[in-house]
């Protein structure tokens, strides 16, 4: 590939708003790759962030670019190009100063190779002579291209203006005579022929200058846009490792997690069942507090049995001790007259026996 990495470090990109262009936009959610490479085609420094397949930064280096340390982390670098302002922030100031060093050297690397370009261009557009009857400056159709896409240059086409063909004060004194003449008006013939041609092709090479411009923009657009995605592409092949590894980590992640997230699904079935058994038990609860209630109830109507059972048992245990004590009375008066009734009878039987 014409174009390889050279330096890459990761840092936080951010973009200047374009509404506001003071606040800062961040285009990336976490350190990305952050690479210069170079162009060995054209001699070109560029400078390339890719957050999974987009390209957050695809900014050319040229000579009147400036990189700025605003903070010990963070530095940033305007793109006239791309019309905004590039933010970076770095780990720690080693990083930065780094990419720094980096930028100034790729920016003098770059500033080299422009002026070598002018130098070649210098070279290629020196337009060439030609003599058609007289010094007579042929017209330049060639186009010169240095090595960056900003700067084109398209030598001017000119034209000398038509010679004269009047004779000069100086001339002989024969120069009235027929042959003189004749011979002035052959040259001038001549000269207005090879004018006649030269201006023709001078429209004829305008024309084809205004067609090679609108053909090169085309082919310069396209080229443009097919080395972005040049880039874009080895871009992902050169973070091919870097994201097999970051896929690696998210697939042992993503088993950890689905491991996890098994546990916790038997967890679940797990508490769903005690909250089953729960709701079971809490109907069982309910049903003996309802039993209990009603046993409840029903002892205190047992209480209130128990109580007037108690009463009447009182009352009659009260009789019977009254019945037992008019009966102990009954028998102690029966035991008198018992006795008094004995000794009756004993004077009885002695009255008997005596008579």
């Amino acid at each position: 590939l014409r174009e390889q990495p050279i330096f890459s470090t990761r840092a936080h990109v951010f973009q200047i708003d374009p509404n506001t262009k003071k606040n800062w936009v961040p285009t990336s959610k976490h350190a990305v790759t952050v690479s210069y490479f170079y162009d060995s085609t054209r001699n070109v420094y560029r400078i390339i962030s890719l957050d999974g397949s987009k390209a957050i930064i695809n900014s050319t280096i040229t000579p009147n670019m400036t990189f700025t340390k605003t903070s010990q982390k963070f530095g940033q670098w305007a793109d006239s190009r791309a019309n905004t302002v590039y933010g970076l922030g770095f780990s720690s100031e080693h990083h930065l100063s780094k990419f720094a060093e980096k930028f100034q050297e790729f920016k003098e690397a770059a500033r080299i190779a422009k002026e070598k370009s002018h130098e070649k261009m210098e070279l290629t557009s020196t337009p060439s002579q030609e003599s058609a009857g007289g010094d007579i400056q042929s017209p330049l159709t060639p186009e010169s291209i240095n090595g960056t896409d900003d700067e084109r240059a398209m030598p001017e086409v000119t034209q000398n203006s038509e010679p004269r063909a009047e004779p000069t004060q100086n001339a002989l004194p024969f120069t009235h005579s027929s042959t003189i003449s004749k011979h002035w008006e052959a040259e001038l013939a001549t000269l207005k022929g090879n004018n006649a041609k030269l201006t023709a092709a001078l429209l004829e090479s305008t024309a084809n200058v205004k067609q090679w411009k609108q053909q090169l923009a085309a082919y310069q657009e396209e080229a443009e846009r097919l080395h972005k995605r040049v880039t874009e592409l080895e871009c992902v092949s050169s973070q091919a490792n870097a994201v097999h590894t970051h896929k690696t980590e998210l697939n042992q992640t993503i088993q950890e997690l689905e491991s996890t997230l098994k546990k916790k699904e038997e967890e679940i079935e797990g508490l769903k069942q005690e909250i089953e058994n729960a709701r079971e038990l809490q109907a069982q609860r309910d049903s003996l507090t309802q039993k209990l209630q009603e046993v409840e109830i029903r002892n205190k109507d047992l209480e209130g049995q128990l109580s007037d059972l108690e009463q009447r048992l009182e009352k009659s245990q009260n009789e019977q001790e009254a019945f037992r004590n008019n009966l102990k009375t009954l028998l102690e008066i029966l035991d008198g007259k018992i006795f008094e009734l004995t000794e009756l009878r004993d004077n009885l039987a002695k009255l008997i026996e005596c008579s």
